[in-house]
């Protein structure tokens, strides 16, 4: 055979090697997306198949949680009533020839409630510290219980809400940015900014009986409980839900309007089934339904800035922050970092 003869025949055979081994791609089917959904909606999952080949079947997964299957080249639709609101990662598993390719694509979940404004009247107005750095505020057993920040002057405090006096307190090392409290089964727990642990004192004594490390590397800003478990918010939308036994994470939420995400959450409270939590540097509260983290409602607390006087207060860091429930008298106490008033405030539609 000659020699250009037997070259022929190599490339002949390496083309149609080629062409067996040619790659069938598969893109998600954005052509009915939205960008955004609302839980009472439903998606269509489906598949574009720009090489005409032939599905087995196609296996459908949401934030790779396996969702449905549908034969051939079907599309499934999926309600998303049950889903988390947030980012939801859509990835279609094609079978074909006996083999799987993936597809992807990404849609975001928003809240179907429209948040009320709320209305507030002032019942009282009380001292508070202006050296307070307030993160965390919580009535236990009658008692106002406060957590303040900054490295160097972070504490725990048993304060009298009337006098705004201070009679018992602990200091955190200087290395600790205290930041925010909750008081479970006469334990307080006190979060720290940016040292990634945790301490738990007992509320009487204020000795100090474990320290935690949080279950992954976030910031911690705000905590509460619901009786079982704690709250915690790290700054972003997202509040991590704790076991308080080991400090691991039990669960999340993402804070959500019918818009967009809230970031930006701050000091939190539990009060009647529902979290209250501050939006850093917003002057407002938001209503969260701590199961799916929908904001129901929203507390303008503005004008209460307006009332503080306190010469060396900064516009921008010392901001209303400090959500405690009275059960008692059904009224809510709020205050910010160095304010010089606490206000005792009721709630209205």
């Amino acid at each position: 055979m000659k020699k250009y003869n037997l070259l022929a025949v190599i490339l002949l055979g390496a083309a149609l090697l080629g062409s067996c081994d040619k790659k069938i791609s598969f893109n998600f089917d954005t052509t009915g997306l939205k960008e955004q959904y609302q839980p009472q909606e439903a998606v269509a999952l489906g598949v574009q198949n720009p090489d005409n080949a032939t599905i087995d079947s196609i296996v459908y997964y949401i934030n790779d949680k396996k969702v449905g299957t549908a034969k051939g080249a079907e599309k499934l639709n999926f309600e998303l009533k049950d889903q988390k609101l947030g980012y939801q990662n859509l990835k279609a598993l094609v079978y074909t020839d006996g083999k799987n390719q993936e597809a992807l694509a990404r849609i975001e979940l928003v809240s179907g409630v429209q948040p009320k404004l709320l209305n507030y009247t002032i019942v009282n107005t009380y001292p508070h510290d202006i050296t307070s750095y307030t993160q965390g505020l919580e009535f236990y057993r009658d008692t106002l219980y406060e957590g303040t920040g900054q490295r160097g002057s972070s504490k725990l405090l048993k304060t009298d809400y009337k006098t705004g006096k201070a009679y018992k307190s602990i200091s955190l090392e200087d290395k600790y940015f205290g930041e925010g409290i909750t008081i479970l089964k006469n334990k307080v727990y006190q979060l720290t900014w940016q040292e990634n642990v945790a301490f738990v004192y007992n509320a009487d004594t204020f000795a100090k009986e474990k320290t935690f490390n949080y279950f992954k590397n976030i910031e911690g800003w705000g905590l509460a409980n619901d009786g079982t478990n704690l709250y915690q918010s790290d700054g972003t939308e997202k509040i991590w839900v704790v076991n308080p036994a080991d400090y691991k994470e039990i669960d999340y939420i993402n804070v959500y309007t019918s818009g967009s995400k809230i970031k930006d959450v701050n000091e939190l409270e539990w009060i009647e089934g529902k979290l209250y939590g501050n939006i850093y540097q917003k002057d407002a509260v938001a209503v969260i339904n701590p199961k799916n983290g929908a904001v129901e409602a929203i507390i303008n607390l503005a004008e209460l800035k307006k009332k503080i006087v306190n010469p060396n207060l900064d516009p921008s860091n010392d901001v209303l922050n400090g959500i405690a429930y009275n059960p008692k008298t059904k009224t809510i106490f709020v205050t910010g970092k160095k304010w010089d008033k606490m206000f005792e405030i009721k709630i209205t539609e």
